[in-house]
């Protein structure tokens, strides 16, 4: 076909408008419905729909296949998409641009009534693909709805408010005043909680106000982070993990696999929640050129997600042990009171009763000085020896990955900021013994499983097994005690990075 007759899909080529409108590309939405029953699309009662549109394509992709599913019980083509489009197809647009868009794209004019419509029978310009504009309803700073700031979110009419219809009703049953078979969406994602300065999920919400609806199928495209960590998703992710009713799951390890040029760290995932049928999950993993699964699992084996099987057989050889978790000797966030900013010390000794105190500026690791005195909280940590370990080390979805920052070795007597969690021991043998540990790709392996962004909580730890620290510990050593197989020590060593003696990569 010559160059000058391409012509690409549209929505394939849009860029992002925003944060909360990252635009799903044609392929993607196709996998999705694939997961469908194929009997859906000939069934002419089914009703779909799309509760965060931004582009249209979720009711596109679904009108061509209805299309072509209904064509031998209407074989009228025009009398056939009048059909679908005022009877089996919704929306509801996050934004007025989104709707406007994904009209034009879903009825091929900007108005659903216009001349030049795919559907004759609309008598309004919105058609099916509602947008009206809503307020947050603010108690204490924030939306009861959404849970959005409202120092960042009570604009003015020239703005847009992002509080989206569906999770602002109480009753979103009542929207179209129908029921549906079908809803299936890529929501958005976050919102600033505070001023904008920390975001919070909002993708959660979507799946919990959608269940409300009692569809018979429901799929979604989230962030992956649910399954580990994310602020605020200990109920979600308890809710999502226990039902039975999500029958598949396709995890990909890294967002750009789907969103090309979209960074957001842990990952991208979709899931089929079957209404009518329980049973274990249909689990996918893909990661770069490799795909794993389907796999059938129990979500609900622990409190977080296990993405690849491979390491669930490893974690579950290593927890069969029956050993005390590491973090029984972990220090918990803000220890000793204060935040990574905090700047009450002086930067030289000035008396024997000064305790060192480590803090990181501009990603430099630094040593001040602050009284003992001056010490209100954990005092009786003051005196152990620790080793340290930086809260935040992020690396993209990079594979093989170093997991955490470089450790070192704290003497007593000592403290810290926010910047560090540490373990604590009572001598420098001890230390050193636990900071070879630190450094192997074992214990980073096990810390991996936990850590799905770039922040490392004292529960991420959870699954590490503690070591009597009389020794040097080496992978070689970890990989006899727990028997692993070639292939595992394999796995190991293609999902994380070697670290030096002196930390470094």
């Amino acid at each position: 076909m010559p160059s000058s007759s391409y012509n690409p899909d549209v929505l394939s080529c849009l860029a992002n408008l925003s944060s909360d409108e990252v635009f799903t590309p044609p392929e993607l939405v196709n996998r999705m419905l694939d997961l469908l029953p194929p009997e859906l699309w000939a069934d002419r009662k089914a009703t779909f729909l799309d509760p965060g549109c931004k582009s249209g394509v979720f009711l596109r992709e679904i009108a061509k296949r209805l299309d072509t599913g209904l064509e031998p019980q209407i074989p009228d083509r025009q009398k056939r998409m009048n059909h679908i489009f005022k009877n089996q197809l919704y929306g509801l647009a996050i934004t007025e641009l989104t709707a406007l868009l994904s009209r034009r794209s879903v009825y091929c004019s900007k108005t659903a009534n216009g001349k030049y419509s795919v559907c004759e029978t609309f008598n309004t310009p919105d058609g099916n693909i509602r947008y009206g504009r809503v307020e947050h309803t603010w108690e204490k700073g924030h939306c009861v709805f959404c849970g959005a700031s409202k120092d960042a979110y009570d604009r003015g009419p020239e703005l847009e408010t992002h509080a989206y219809h569906f999770l602002h009703a109480e009753k979103p049953e009542e929207i179209f005043n129908m029921k549906f078979d079908v809803i299936v969406s890529n929501p958005p994602y976050q919102m600033g909680s505070d001023g904008g300065t920390r975001d919070i999920p909002i993708y959660n919400k979507f799946v919990d106000q959608a269940k409300k609806l009692k569809p018979r199928f429901l799929s979604m495209i989230l962030p992956s982070r649910w399954m580990a960590g994310g602020l605020g998703l200990s109920d979600f992710r308890k809710s999502m993990l226990s039902d039975r009713r999500i029958r598949k799951l396709v995890d990909y390890e890294r967002m750009d696999a789907v969103f090309p040029g979209v960074d957001f760290e842990g990952g991208v995932c979709y899931f089929l929640w079957d209404r009518d049928n329980e049973g274990d999950c249909e689990v996918t993993s893909i990661s770069a050129d490799e795909t794993i699964g389907p796999v059938a699992r129990d979500l609900n084996e622990f409190d977080v997600f296990v993405r690849d099987i491979r390491a669930l057989k490893i974690l579950r050889k290593v927890l069969k042990a029956g050993e005390p978790s590491i973090t029984e000797i972990l220090s918990v966030d803000k220890e000793f009171g204060w935040t990574s900013n905090f700047d009450g010390f002086h930067k030289e000794k000035q008396n024997p009763n000064d305790v060192a105190l480590h803090y990181n500026r501009k990603g430099k690791r630094l040593i001040g000085w602050i009284n003992r005195n001056d010490i209100v909280k954990s005092t009786h940590l003051i005196d152990t020896w620790k080793v340290m370990v930086p809260t935040a080390y992020g690396e993209r979805g990079t594979r093989p990955a170093t997991v955490l920052g470089p450790s070192f070795v704290a003497e007593s007597p000592s403290v810290c900021t926010q910047t560090y969690l540490f373990f604590y021991v009572s001598s420098e043998r001890q230390a050193n013994s636990l900071n070879s540990y630190l450094r192997t790709r074992f214990f980073r392996f096990l810390v991996s499983l936990r850590k799905i962004s770039q922040h490392a909580t004292r529960s991420t730890y959870t699954w590490v097994p503690r070591q009597p620290w009389n020794r040097t510990w080496t992978d070689e050593v970890l990989y006899e005690k727990y028997r692993l197989t070639q292939d595992e020590i394999a796995f190991i060593e293609s999902m994380i990075r070697p670290m030096e003696a002196n930390g470094e990569q």
